[in-house]
C-alpha cells in the first residue's frame, strides 16, 4: 500500500524551500564592471561643453561594443547643416570603445549639435544627441530625430515579434518535450498535434518578420524600409542576422522533427486493437510485441537526442545575438542563458501541452501528470540557477534592484515566477488526490465488470460507471435514427417499403451497439478509455444475412445522421466523464492558472530582455559623474512674460550649463524686448524648488553684467530630478509677473 499524505506534503513543502532559496540568491550580486547594452560613457568635446576653437573632430565612448557606419555620427552646425566628413573613425584601443568623425577647419562659433545612432553587441539600437559650442552658446535651428531609434510603431512591431517568438519556441519545444517524455500517447491527440504545429509556425513567421524588421528597426524607423534589399543585404552580415538566419535553418530541421514525432512516432504509439483483429492476426501481433517495444524504445531515444539537439541550436540563437553574448563572461553567460531558456520551454510549454490535454483531450493519465511534474520541478531548480547568475551579471548591486528599471522589472519577474511556483505546489495536490481516486475507481471497474484484464486495458477510467448513461443517450440515438428511417419508408413503395421495419431495427440496435461500444478505429482523442471486449451483444439474429436488394444499400442521407449522432454521442460521454471527476476539474483550474501568470512571465521576460541592465545603467553614471546621459546636457528655457505695465512684454532666455546635480552651475539670463532688442528691468528673481523631495525654494541671486544680461555662478542643485524653476521679473514699481517652468536636472 502506499501512501500519499504526509510526505507527500512534506515533499512538497521541501520542494517549495529550495525553490525559494534559490529564487532569493537572484537578489546577490557583487561588483564587477558594466555589461551588455551599449551606452555613451563619454565625449570629445564633452556635452555641454564651451571650447575657444572648434575642434578637429568628434569622439564618443561607449560601454561596450557597437556597429556603426559613415553615418552613424552627424554634427549640425547652428543653422542645421551637416558640417562633418562623412566617414567613422575608429579610435578602439584595448578595452576602449571609440569612435568619430572629422570636422573641417574654420568652423564658425555657435552651438553644434551631434547626433549619433548604433546597435550595441546585445542587437539593440541605440541613439542620443548632444551640443557643445565654440566661442559661445547660441541659438540653434538644427534638427534632431525626436524618435529613439528601435521606438515607433517598427520598435513595437519588432517587439510583438519578439515576444511572439519567444511564445512559438516555448510551445514547440515544451510541447514535443511532453509528449516524448511525459504522454505519448499525446502524439495521438489533435489538440496537442495543433499546439506544437502552432508553435512551430508562429516561430518561423515571427523570425522572418524581425529580419526583414531589422533594417527599419535599427536605422529609418521608416516601415516601407522592410522591403530594402539592400538593407536586408546588411543586416544578413550582422551578428543578429546571421542568428536569425540560423534559425529559420534550424526550424527546418524541427519541420522534420514534427513530422515523425505526430507520424511514425505516433503509429507506433496506436492501441494495439485499433484496427480490429482476427484471431490469426493476434498470434501475429502477440510474436511481433518485442519487435514492436524495441522500435518505440529506438524512436522514443532517437527523437529525444534530435529534439534536444535541435532546441539547444534554436535557444543558442537568443544567446548569440543578445544580452548573454556581450559584457561580463559570455563564455560562461551563453550555455547559461540557454539552459534558461530550455528550462522555460520544458517547463511553461508542458505546462500548455498539459493544458490542453485536460481540457480538449481524452484523460489524461495520472502517471502523466506526475512525469511532468518531476520534470517542472527540474526546470524550476534550472532556472532559479541560472537566475541567480544571470541576475549577479546584468544587475551587481542590492541597490541596483529598486533604482534601476531593470532591476525593478527583474522583482516583478521573481514575484510572477513565485506565484506561478505557488500555484504548480496547489496542481501537485489535486494530483496526488487524483491518484488516490483513480485507484478506488479502478477497483470499482474491476468488481463491475467481473474481471482484470478489460479493467487494465480501460486504465481505471469512469467509463464503467457511466455505461447505464451512454446505453440510455444510445438507445435515444436509437429512435431518432428509426424515426428518420420510417420518414424515408413513406416515399418507398412494394417490396421496398415492406423491408423498411426490419431496416429500421438493424439500424436502431447498430445505433446502440456503436453507442456502448467504441468505434472499430477510435478516434484517440474522443473515446481513450473504451474496451473493445466490454461492449455488449447487440447482434438481433447472428445467423441471418439481410437479403440483398434496396435496403442493403445504406441510404447515404441516413448513413450521415447516424455518424453524426455517433460522434455527438462519443463527445457528450467524453465530456461527462471529464466533468464528473470533482480532481480532474480542480486540476485543470489550476493549471489554467498556471498558464495565465506564465503569459504575463513571458510578457515580462521579453521586455526585460529589451532593458539595458543595471550594471550599464550604473556605469554610465559613474563614468558621468554619477549623472544619466539622457539629462547631462545644458538646459535653455524661453520664457515670454508680460508684467501687465508699460514695456511689460518680452522674453527672457535662463541657460543652465552644465544642468547637473551636485556641480556648480552657471546660470544666464538674458531679457528682450518684442523686438528682440536687449532689455533691462529693474528686478529679477530666480528660484528652484523639487516638490517631489520637499527641497526649495532654493534662491539664485544673479548679478547684472550688462544690458539684459544676469549671470549667478555655482547654482547648486542637490538631488537630479524634475525641478521648477520660477523667474520673477518687475518691469515698475507695480508692475510684476512670475512665471514658472520646469527643468530636468541630471
Amino acid at each position: 500500500m502506499v501512501t500519499t499524505g504526509p510526505p507527500a506534503r512534506r515533499s512538497a513543502v521541501l520542494r517549495m524551500l529550495v525553490v525559494a532559496v534559490a529564487l532569493a540568491g537572484a537578489l546577490f550580486g557583487g561588483a564587477v564592471p558594466a555589461s551588455a547594452h551599449a551606452a555613451l560613457t563619454g565625449s570629445t568635446p564633452a556635452q555641454g561643453s564651451v571650447v575657444d576653437r572648434a575642434p578637429e573632430q568628434v569622439a564618443l565612448t561607449f560601454s561596450e561594443g557597437v556597429a556603426m557606419g559613415d553615418d552613424s555620427i552627424r554634427v549640425l552646425d547652428p543653422h542645421g547643416k551637416r558640417v562633418d566628413r562623412g566617414k567613422l573613425r575608429n579610435l578602439c584601443s584595448g578595452a576602449t570603445v571609440k569612435y568619430g568623425t572629422g570636422l573641417p577647419p574654420g568652423l564658425g562659433n555657435g552651438t553644434y549639435t551631434v547626433a549619433w545612432q548604433a546597435v550595441s553587441a546585445d542587437s539593440h539600437p541605440v541613439s542620443g544627441a548632444f551640443t557643445f559650442s565654440v566661442g559661445a552658446p547660441s541659438k540653434s535651428s538644427a534638427a534632431v530625430p525626436q524618435q529613439e531609434a528601435g521606438g515607433g510603431l517598427v520598435g513595437a512591431l519588432y517587439g510583438i515579434a519578439r515576444c511572439l517568438a519567444y511564445a512559438g519556441f516555448v510551445l514547440m519545444a515544451g510541447g514535443a518535450a511532453f509528449v516524448v517524455a511525459c504522454r505519448p500517447a499525446a502524439a495521438l491527440v489533435r489538440s496537442v498535434q495543433r499546439l506544437v504545429v502552432q508553435g512551430w509556425a508562429l516561430l518561423t513567421g515571427t523570425t522572418v518578420a524581425m529580419l526583414l524588421l531589422r533594417t527599419p528597426y535599427t536605422g529609418s524607423g521608416d516601415l516601407a524600409d522592410v522591403f530594402d534589399l539592400g538593407g536586408l543585404q546588411q543586416v544578413l552580415l550582422t551578428k543578429p542576422g546571421a542568428a536569425l538566419v540560423s534559425r529559420l535553418l534550424l526550424l527546418a530541421a524541427a519541420a522534420l522533427f514534427v513530422a515523425v514525432l505526430f507520424g511514425a512516432f505516433a503509429r507506433a504509439h496506436e492501441p494495439a486493437g485499433a484496427g480490429g483483429t482476427t484471431d490469426a492476426e493476434g498470434e501475429a501481433g502477440a510474436v511481433d510485441a518485442a519487435e514492436e517495444a524495441r522500435r518505440r524504445k529506438d524512436l522514443t531515444f532517437g527523437l529525444g537526442i534530435g529534439g534536444v539537439i535541435v532546441a539547444t541550436g534554436l535557444a543558442a540563437t537568443w544567446a548569440m545575438a543578445e544580452h548573454a553574448s556581450t559584457g561580463l563572461q559570455p563564455a560562461v553567460a551563453m550555455p547559461v542563458d540557454v539552459l534558461h531558456l530550455l528550462a522555460v520551454a520544458a517547463w511553461l510549454g508542458g505546462l500548455a501541452t498539459l493544458l490542453v490535454s485536460l481540457y480538449w483531450g481524452p484523460p489524461v493519465e495520472r502517471t502523466a501528470v506526475r512525469r511532468f511534474s518531476r520534470i517542472a520541478f527540474g526546470s524550476v531548480v534550472v532556472l532559479a540557477a541560472t537566475g541567480v547568475y544571470q541576475s549577479w551579471r546584468q544587475v551587481g548591486t542590492w541597490s541596483a534592484l529598486t533604482g534601476t528599471t531593470y532591476g525593478r522589472l527583474l522583482l516583478l519577474k521573481v514575484g510572477l515566477v513565485a506565484l506561478l511556483v505557488g500555484i504548480a505546489w496547489v496542481s501537485r495536490r489535486w494530483t496526488a488526490r487524483l491518484g488516490e481516486v483513480r485507484a478506488a475507481e479502478d477497483t470499482a471497474a474491476v468488481t463491475e465488470a467481473g474481471g482484470t484484464v478489460a479493467a487494465a486495458e480501460a486504465g481505471g477510467t469512469a467509463a464503467a460507471t457511466d455505461a447505464a448513461d451512454v446505453a440510455d443517450a444510445a438507445q435515444e440515438a436509437g429512435e431518432a435514427v428509426e424515426r428518420q428511417s420510417a420518414k424515408a419508408a413513406g416515399k418507398a413503395t412494394g417490396k421496398a417499403a415492406a423491408g423498411t421495419p426490419a431496416a429500421s431495427s438493424t439500424a436502431t440496435a447498430t445505433a446502440t451497439a456503436t453507442a456502448a461500444s467504441p468505434d472499430p478505429a477510435p478516434d484517440p482523442e474522443e473515446t481513450p478509455d473504451t474496451d473493445p471486449e466490454a461492449a455488449p451483444e447487440t447482434d438481433l439474429n447472428p445467423d441471418t444475412d439481410p437479403e440483398p436488394g434496396p435496403s442493403a444499400d445504406p441510404d447515404p442521407t441516413r448513413a450521415a445522421q447516424l455518424a453524426r449522432q455517433q460522434a455527438a454521442l462519443r463527445t457528450a460521454r467524453t465530456k461527462r466523464l471529464r466533468d464528473a471527476d470533482p480532481e480532474r476539474l480542480g486540476l485543470r483550474r489550476s493549471v489554467l492558472a498556471e498558464a495565465s501568470v506564465a503569459v504575463v512571465l513571458l510578457v515580462v521576460t521579453t521586455v526585460l530582455t529589451a532593458t539595458e541592465p543595471a550594471r550599464t545603467e550604473a556605469a554610465v553614471q559613474a563614468a558621468s559623474g554619477g549623472q544619466s546621459t539622457a539629462s547631462n546636457q545644458p538646459q535653455v528655457l524661453t520664457v515670454p512674460f508680460d508684467t501687465g505695465g508699460p514695456h511689460g512684454k518680452g522674453t527672457a532666455r535662463v541657460d543652465l550649463d552644465p544642468g547637473r546635480s551636485g556641480n556648480a552651475n552657471e546660470l544666464r539670463l538674458r531679457l528682450s524686448d518684442p523686438s528682440g532688442k536687449a532689455m533691462d528691468v529693474p528686478e529679477v528673481k530666480v528660484s528652484f524648488t523639487q516638490k517631489a523631495k520637499k527641497l526649495g525654494p532654493l534662491p539664485v541671486v544673479p548679478r547684472h553684467t550688462g544690458t539684459g544680461h544676469w549671470r549667478a555662478s555655482g547654482v547648486q542643485l542637490p538631488v537630479p530630478g524634475q525641478w521648477q524653476l520660477s523667474l520673477l521679473v518687475r518691469t515698475s514699481d507695480i508692475d510684476q509677473v512670475t512665471e514658472i517652468r520646469n527643468v530636468k536636472i541630471g
